[in-house]
């Protein structure tokens, strides 16, 4: 019951979860239907606005208060327990999904961008590597790069969705959108090395899931202009692709085994996250 809304909503990470362990796989479904519970509170066309912002502060008080008869809360503050996981980054994420509880988002700069994608899959990224059983904090870091670089593949690939419930986290161009998945692959690359710190049973998966992921964005890439774009509806890896990607996800297993040290190199971008979230207490 657990996978059905992980197989339903998220065929790309449904993809990879086959490569995990039943318990691990077990954690990471109750911290998806966690996510996913949240994402539809917000995402629900047939509510208004102030009911949303009724359920959604419901649900965050159930879950401040530890309400264990709401199953999802309950399966989730056994992750938090048993994994050791911050509260801080709990509400990290529930203000980044606060943050579309308006009538219009809009996304202006950078630095909004980037706590924006850390706080709604940064924190999910972070969550999954407790999960995973990773203690390195640089690896740590690492997870949150591979979780902002999804969001940005996820925002890249969801402009007309977004557009039409008046959410604007990139420009309407095809140039914009280039512009995204550009700095979404500088993230993407910086949270290679740190999948070596992930216990070698789980590695496989993380690895197909990121190549997987990030084919979205070359798919996007393909349309060549905003017209192909706005035609091409929702942009996804048919499954012919993720086979291929997770017989490359092998050589990158390989490659992991060659790498020494830990090259976590994208300081200049937790430098701006760092200006709103301290990320050394999240981790």
């Amino acid at each position: 019951m657990k996978n059905n809304l992980l197989k339903k909503h998220a065929k790309s990470f449904y993809w990879a979860s086959f490569f995990l362990s039943s318990n691990t796989l077990d954690k990471c479904s109750s911290l998806y239907n966690f996510c996913r519970t949240l994402d539809d509170i917000v995402d629900d066309d047939n509510k208004n606005l102030n009911i949303k912002k009724e359920i959604f502060s419901k649900f965050k008080m159930d879950f401040e208060n530890k309400s264990l008869n709401n199953q999802i809360i309950k399966n989730m503050w056994s992750i938090i327990d048993s994994e050791n996981i911050p509260k801080q980054i709990v509400l990290d994420l529930f203000d980044g999904v606060e943050t579309d509880l308006e009538e219009k988002v809009v996304i202006n700069s950078k630095k909004d961008l980037l706590v924006y994608s850390y706080r709604v899959a940064g924190t999910v990224g972070l969550m999954m590597s407790k999960i995973l059983k990773v203690k390195n904090k640089e690896a740590l870091k690492g997870a949150i790069d591979l979780g902002i670089a999804m969001q940005l593949t996820n925002i890249a690939r969801d402009v007309c969705e977004d557009k039409e419930r008046n959410r604007q986290y990139v420009r309407h161009d095809f140039f914009s959108i280039q512009k995204i998945i550009k700095e979404s692959q500088i993230f993407y690359e910086n949270s290679f090395s740190s999948i070596r710190n992930i216990p070698f049973r789980s590695r496989f998966s993380v690895l197909v899931a990121r190549r997987v992921y990030r084919k979205i964005g070359d798919n996007i890439l393909k349309q060549k202009n905003i017209d192909n774009y706005n035609k091409a509806g929702k942009i996804y890896v048919p499954t012919f692709e993720k086979l291929i990607q997770t017989f490359l996800s092998i050589f990158d297993l390989i490659k992991l085994l060659f790498i020494k040290n830990l090259n976590h190199d994208n300081q200049a971008n937790h430098n701006i996250l760092d200006q709103e979230i301290n990320l050394n207490e999240r981790i």
